[in-house]
This record gives C-alpha cells, sequence and structure tokens, in this order.
C-alpha cells in the first residue's frame, strides 16, 4: 500500500499526475508534435491547468460532462487533460455528426461546457447546444469563446484528479448503428487497465516510443493510444484529420523517428507499397493492424517492407477500452483470419443463447469480464441490463475458437443473414469473395427475399479499376469454396467501401443501397441450388 495515497496507489500513474512528473523530469521533452507546432511536456502541463481554470470559471465542476467537438490536434489532448483535472467527465463526440445527433448527445449526457474549433464550428452553431446558451471555448475563435484568450487569462490550476479510481473519466458514444448513440461509461481503472495492457502486451515500453495516432481522436481506438502515452511519457505525433496520402504518411513517420503506428490493413497496404517505390529512413519498431481482417498478401508484405519492426493485431470495442484481444504477426500469418487471444486483464467465454459455454470450433458470443469493462450506459439502466446479462458484457460479436485457443470473428449478431432458416456470416463470405484475385476488399449485407427471407449481396472494390472483375465471376469463383446458400447472389462493383473513424465497414449505408435499388431482382433461389 503506498502509504501517500492509501485509498489509491494507483492514483501516482494516472495521467494527470503522469503529466505534472513529466514536466518536472523531462520539461523540454516532446509531448505532442502536430504539423510545425511542438508542445514539451512542461509547456503541456501548464496549458492544461490554465484551460482547467478557464473551464472552472464557466462553472466546469467536478462529475460535471464536457463535450469536445474538434478534428485532430493537441487542443484535444490538453481539454482532455485539463477536464481531468477538475475531476470531470470528457465526452468526445465525432466532429462529423449532423447537428442533430450532437444535440442528443449533449441533452442525453447532459454537458455543461462545449470545447470546439473553428474548423466544426459552423456545425456546432447549428445545435441547440449553443443556442441554448451553453459555455463554449472555439480554438481559433476570438473574442470571448477563444481558446487561447482563456489560457492567457487564466493562472494554472493546482487540480490533480480524482482520489478514486471508480470515478468517471470518459462517456463514448457508440455509432448507434441500431438506433441512438448509447454512451459508453468509463473509468479511470478501466483506462489504467489499458495503459497495463500497452505496457506488458504490446511492449511500448521504451523511454524514445514516438506514437503516430492515426485515428480521430474522438474514438476510443485513439484513446487507448493517448492515455498511456500520457502515463509512460511517450511522444505523440497526431496525424491530421482528413483524406490519407501514403507518402506524406511516411514523410512524418521519417521526419519525427516514430516508432509505432495503427492503421488498418487495406492502408498498411498501400503504405508499403509507396515506400517499395520511394523508400524512407524510417524508425518503426511497431505496425499495429486492425477493424477488418488482413490477407495474407497484406501480412507478407508488411513483414518484408518492414523486416526489423513487429507486427500485431488488437481486437476489442469501446465497452471494453477498448483492446481484449492480441495477435503477433508470426501468430496473425500462422493462425490467417484470427484475432488472437485474450491480454491478461481480461476474462473471456463464448456461449449460446443460454448462457452456456460452447465446445472449441463452434459458434457463440464473445462475453467479457474484468477491470477494463465498462461499468454500464450513461442514463441507459435497461440497455446496461441486456449487456450485462448473467454477470458478462455481451459483446454482439460472434466468434469461434480453435484448438489452440486462437479467436475468430465470425460476425456481428446484428449482421448475420439468416437465408431460408440458414444462418450465413458475412465474414466467411467476404473471406471468399475477396480471395478473387480482382477484388481488393468486399463487404456484404443480407437483402430481402420473399422466398428466403434473405441473401447475400457483396459489394466489392476491385484491384484495378480500370478492368473490375466480372461480377457473374466472382459469385462462380465463391461457389467452388461455399455452400450453395452461402454464395452472393449480387455482386455490386464500388469504388470505395464507406468506412466509420475507427476504419470498420458501415454496414448500415450498404443496407440502405440495396434497399434504394429500383432495379435489383431476386433470384428464385438464393446460390442456386439449396
Amino acid at each position: 500500500m503506498n502509504p501517500t495515497h492509501p485509498e489509491n496507489p494507483w492514483r501516482p500513474l494516472q495521467w494527470v499526475q503522469q503529466v505534472a512528473r513529466h514536466a518536472s523530469q523531462c520539461p523540454d521533452a516532446a509531448a505532442l508534435v502536430f504539423d510545425t507546432r511542438t508542445i514539451s511536456w512542461s509547456e503541456l502541463d501548464d496549458r492544461t491547468r490554465r484551460l482547467a481554470t478557464a473551464l472552472a470559471e464557466r462553472g466546469v465542476q467536478r462529475g460535471d460532462r464536457v463535450l469536445l467537438v474538434t478534428t485532430n490536434r493537441p487542443e484535444f489532448v490538453e481539454t482532455l487533460v485539463a477536464v481531468h483535472r477538475l475531476g470531470a467527465v470528457l465526452v468526445p463526440v465525432n466532429f462529423r455528426l449532423a447537428p442533430a445527433e450532437i444535440d442528443h448527445i449533449a441533452a442525453d449526457s447532459g454537458a455543461v461546457a462545449v470545447v470546439t474549433d473553428t474548423a466544426v464550428r459552423s456545425v456546432v452553431e447549428q445545435t441547440r447546444v449553443i443556442e441554448g446558451g451553453m459555455p463554449c471555448l472555439v480554438i481559433g475563435g476570438e473574442g470571448a469563446q477563444s481558446y487561447e484568450g482563456a489560457l492567457e487569462s487564466c493562472a494554472p490550476d493546482k487540480g490533480v484528479g480524482p482520489d478514486d479510481l471508480g470515478e468517471l473519466a470518459f462517456v463514448m458514444y457508440t455509432s448507434g448503428t441500431t438506433g441512438k448513440p448509447k454512451g459508453a461509461m468509463l473509468t479511470y481503472q478501466n483506462l489504467m487497465t489499458q495503459t497495463m495492457t500497452a505496457i506488458g502486451v504490446l511492449r511500448l515500453v521504451e523511454p524514445d516510443e514516438v506514437a503516430a495516432v492515426t485515428s480521430p481522436l474522438f474514438h476510443i481506438a485513439s484513446i487507448g493510444h493517448v492515455i498511456p502515452s500520457l502515463v509512460l511519457g511517450h511522444t505523440m505525433v497526431l496525424v491530421e484529420t482528413g483524406r490519407f496520402e501514403p507518402g506524406s504518411f511516411l514523410d512524418l513517420l521519417a521526419a519525427h523517428a516514430v516508432t509505432s503506428a495503427f492503421l488498418v490493413p487495406t492502408v498498411w497496404h498501400r503504405v508499403c507499397e509507396e515506400q517499395a517505390q520511394r523508400p524512407r529512413a524510417l524508425a518503426l519498431r511497431s505496425l499495429a493492424w486492425g477493424a477488418e481482417p488482413a490477407r495474407a498478401a497484406t501480412l507478407d508484405l508488411m513483414a518484408a517492407t518492414f523486416p526489423e519492426a513487429s507486427i500485431c493485431s488488437s481486437f476489442g470495442q469501446t465497452e471494453m477500452s477498448p483492446i481484449t484481444l492480441v495477435v503477433t504477426g508470426a501468430e496473425s500469418r500462422a493462425k490467417l483470419g484470427s484475432v488472437g487471444r485474450p491480454v491478461p486483464l481480461v476474462e473471456v467465454r463464448v456461449v449460446d443463447d443460454e448462457m452456456v459455454d460452447v465446445a472449441a470450433g463452434e459458434v457463440g458470443e464473445i462475453v467479457y469480464r474484468g477491470p477494463g469493462v465498462t461499468v454500464g450506459y450513461w442514463n441507459a439502466p435497461e440497455a446496461t441490463a441486456a449487456a450485462f446479462r448473467g454477470g458478462w458484457f455481451h459483446s454482439g460479436d460472434l466468434v469461434r475458437v480453435d484448438a489452440d485457443g486462437y479467436f475468430y470473428v465470425v460476425d456481428r449478431l446484428k449482421d448475420m443473414i439468416i437465408s431460408g432458416g440458414e444462418n450465413i456470416y458475412s465474414a466467411e463470405v467476404e473471406q471468399a469473395v475477396v480471395a478473387h484475385p480482382g477484388v481488393a476488399d468486399a463487404a456484404v449485407v443480407g437483402a430481402p427475399h420473399e422466398r428466403w427471407g434473405e441473401t447475400p449481396v457483396a459489394f466489392v472494390v476491385p484491384d484495378d479499376r480500370s478492368a473490375p472483375p466480372d461480377p457473374a465471376d466472382v459469385i462462380e469463383f465463391c461457389a467452388g469454396r461455399l455452400a450453395s446458400y452461402k454464395k452472393p447472389t449480387e455482386v455490386l462493383v464500388v469504388d470505395e467501401l464507406p468506412r466509420n473513424a475507427s476504419g470498420k465497414v458501415v454496414k448500415p449505408t450498404l443496407r440502405g443501397m440495396v434497399m434504394a435499388r429500383t432495379d435489383a431482382s431476386s433470384s428464385d433461389e438464393p446460390g442456386g441450388n439449396r
């Protein structure tokens, strides 16, 4: 037991405490890098203390929720630390949301203040948040709402954050693909568990670690990078929000000696191709991927392009803060398609509808228990009770486990296609489709069918856009790899698949495209002979 913090021995390791520690021990070292700006640890500590004072003067108190609606920039991290200095709760918001969606999050969370930037201010100004007079600070703004003006006029706050690990740190609103988004409540304990995973599993412990934060900062994937970096004192290079360009990304990695980066596999493939065309001297030691399965060709290309780097994939979700399973590069190649095995600080089961464990090789829902699991959904007791039925958190992910304990995602429960009473897992069909030599990427959804209920429809991104694959050829190709009822009844060629901030395919958008097709016709029997 730590005698100085008997009620919370972990408190000195929390990120608010650690920012002050880094400011004292390595004041001039880089904490944040963005574009041409570099913010040292001493600057970060001072700016977050001043921002905490500014927020307190605008009425923010312990336990209050603060909306943060910004693009990727250092002020996001500053606001995160400042809010937690006050013991308040941060509510990061997807800046791409419509005003009505932001209104829902503001109202549901009961937020008392908002921090935004000039790039998205026009959207925020259309919400009832501003009309209702909620205190607002605008990064890049002027006058009374100026973020920089507030920092300049305020003295540094001396807050050190909450004592109790069980207090809320974040309310993270999920994508809401099945209705209104729900706010997953994440505590300091949840996020400290993520930090322990970064140390013990991902091995991000070297003092010269420089992490490229590539995902939008409002997403749990980025929060899962930011918190460990704040705790461990690693430099964070923030990647600007916008259209990704492999060459510029590689130049950024080279310029700042980045040692670790996370991208989805399809983007890593593009980065590797660019590096082969114009090699840069890089310091990469860790390549992380996730959000979608990786093809064997992509894993091989990553290993060949960056032979000195370790390769790993992490799997999880917002409610798990977020990592639950990890697979290394060697394992991912030997166990192609696997999302790995559980990390130490999470209990995992694979169960049927009656909460009975399924046998190895059988499909079931993965459920979790452990210190990283959300304490529930904000203002949604019924949703919380449903998610924690049986005392375990129900992920909604359908998986199977092989004899060696490696997990394979089969589908999301809500994405499973039921055709003629048969369960069709979209991931299985997608794997067959993407194996076609003319297909670079694919996603499969169910289309309504009068006789069979649903049939699979595949959306494919061609490997060569000037010579897209023939849909009939893709269907025939799948016929040799899938049962007849599983193969797609229709193949639609698209330039790209719609993806959310974490890189996952937005299947509701694809379903909407299917429903909107007035010229689509259903075959008499899905997949030919059943």
